[in-house]
């Protein structure tokens, strides 16, 4: 069929697979091109099939030369219906994985259910023995718990209204924005959908069965960003879920002896999770600006080979700031950077915003995302949707 992107709100609901893999191939392309890092040889990657996680997933593949298993929610193609981005890439991945000799395996379903988990653990103890890395890369909306109670997250403040401006992606205008406050019910929720609790969990579960490597590092993603967010993000419901995340680091470096626990802080860019959140895409759309203007511009496969060569795989070992945090949001945070986002944050407006603004960047970054914008790709042209992902039996549909 011929592909279109189709937007509704702040998703795209098709994909296009060569356009995926396009995208796919030229991260790896980006990885390779650079020096090889002394990093984790067996890698499980939860929640690898798009932004941070797919990218973690290729520095450990294409840099340290690891086998990966990746844990992904993703949908198949069906019913005249093109699959999940997030398929396609990890069609894509697996497919250059198994061309360059390298052990690739793919687990598709919902990372917070013990099926899931299971499914991981034997697939480890058969095939690989062990794991000595361990990303948590997830950005699930909402989590189901084993009783079936079912809690979902929001992007709210905490203490009262927040007003500010933000673009409205339907028509790229700058427009007043107003946050409620989110109530102590759904910071709870927030906290156990993007808290550490499931990251514990994956933990404590592979060191049950005897799967954690004698020296095991594991990792999940975080953002702390410049004051401007703060009131919707770090001082906000899911702050509190990603102080959770760092309290949790902490507990399982000091309880597991064979397990060293990182959080990492990385750059603000495009990704399906921070086109929800409000302030945020305009914050984006100036940094880009700022940050490319500067040529420190960054996207998730350059923040990820950076976060291995030089935060965590670095020769005297990780580098950390005083709370502990990896930072790869270093180059984000440096002072010009911000001083010239304070400066353009209060004048930009819809007239003034392509002097101001990479709005066509953002809109990249977002399209490109689901195979959409990707150069030599016939966009008119007939593409096959259903396409594999090589380890993943084929399921007859009609069964159910």
């Amino acid at each position: 069929m011929i592909v279109e992107p189709k937007t509704r709100g702040f998703i795209c609901t098709t994909a296009h697979p060569a356009g995926c893999a396009v995208a796919v191939n030229r991260q790896i392309d980006m990885v390779k091109s650079q020096p090889r890092v002394a990093g984790p040889k067996k890698v499980l990657v939860i929640g690898a099939s798009t932004g941070y996680g797919l990218a973690t997933r290729i520095s450990a593949a294409f840099a340290c030369g690891a086998a990966t298993i990746g844990v992904i929610f993703d949908k198949p193609a069906g019913n005249n219906r093109t699959a999940s981005a997030g398929w396609y890439n990890s069609a894509a991945f697996e497919q250059r994985a198994m061309a360059e000799g390298l052990y690739a395996k793919t687990v598709n379903g919902d990372a917070f259910s013990a099926e899931v988990k299971d499914q991981v653990i034997k697939m480890i103890r058969e095939d690989l023995g062990s794991v000595d890395m361990i990303v948590y890369s997830l950005a699930s909306p909402r989590r189901t718990m084993a009783d079936g109670t079912v809690y979902n997250s929001v992007l709210k403040t905490i203490g009262g209204d927040y007003e500010n401006k933000t673009i409205d992606l339907r028509t790229n205008a700058i427009v007043p924005v107003l946050i409620t406050p989110a109530t102590s019910e759904e910071v709870e929720a927030t906290v156990k959908v993007m808290g550490g609790e499931d990251w514990q969990d994956w933990l404590l579960a592979l060191d049950a069965a005897g799967l954690l490597a004698p020296q095991t590092i594991t990792v999940a993603y975080s953002y702390l960003g410049p004051e401007l967010t703060h009131p919707i993000y770090l001082n906000g419901s899911i702050g509190q879920a990603k102080r959770h995340l760092y309290e949790t680091a902490q507990a399982m470096t000091r309880a597991m002896p064979n397990v060293k626990a990182y959080v990492s802080v990385n750059k603000a860019v495009v990704t399906q999770a921070s086109a929800a959140i409000p302030i945020v895409p305009l914050y984006i759309s100036i940094l880009y600006k700022v940050m490319k203007d500067k040529g420190l511009h960054e996207g998730c496969s350059e923040q990820m080979y950076r976060l291995f060569k030089e935060k965590l795989f670095a020769a005297g070992g990780a580098v950390v700031d005083e709370a502990g945090y990896l930072r790869v949001d270093d180059w984000e945070m440096r002072p010009d950077v911000q001083q010239e986002v304070d400066r353009i944050w209060p004048i930009v407006t819809t007239e003034n915003a392509a002097d101001y603004c990479d709005i066509a960047g953002y809109w990249d970054d977002f399209f490109q995302m689901f195979g959409f914008r990707q150069p030599g790709i016939d966009y008119a042209a007939d593409v096959e949707i259903d396409v594999p992902i090589p380890s993943i039996p084929v399921m007859d549909e009609s069964a159910g």
